[in-house]
């Protein structure tokens, strides 16, 4: 198994690339609304008011991931806040799967991400053993 400093900078690169995605999609969802997913005006002003407001926070947990990297096995509170936030968004996009139908290719492998690996990523987290006065 590769010591520790090498799967601490590998972790941390995995969640930076990861996180990249909540914060271009979540700033995109801001920025055009609706019309970031395809979807044709006129829509709902209160559907507007939704997508702008679910990718503010999309957004925001983004950018929490990455206050998350430097000093990575040592928050491990904000990882595992940030985790299971991540999962039940999944799980509210798995329950959209069973009533909707599938997503497009992005939204499924969204789902990959939030309900497989992100679980990976905790554990991988715990792994590194950062000492517990400072995990928060």
């Amino acid at each position: 198994m590769p010591n520790r400093r090498i799967r601490k900078r590998l972790l941390q690169a995995i969640v930076a690339a990861l996180a990249a995605v909540p914060v271009a999609a979540g700033a995109a969802g801001v920025w055009w609304g609706p019309a970031f997913l395809g979807v044709e005006p006129p829509w709902p002003v209160d559907l507007d008011s939704h997508v702008r407001f679910l990718s503010g926070v999309f957004l925001a947990v983004g950018v929490a991931w990455y206050a998350c990297i430097p000093g990575i096995e040592r928050k491990t509170r904000l990882f595992q806040l940030l985790a299971a936030l991540t999962f039940a968004g999944g799980l509210a996009r798995l329950l959209s799967l069973f009533v909707a139908g599938e997503p497009s290719p992005g939204h499924v492998a969204g789902l990959c991400v939030e309900l497989v690996a992100v679980p990976l990523l905790v554990l991988w987290q715990r792994s590194l053993g950062g000492p517990p006065a400072e995990q928060g």
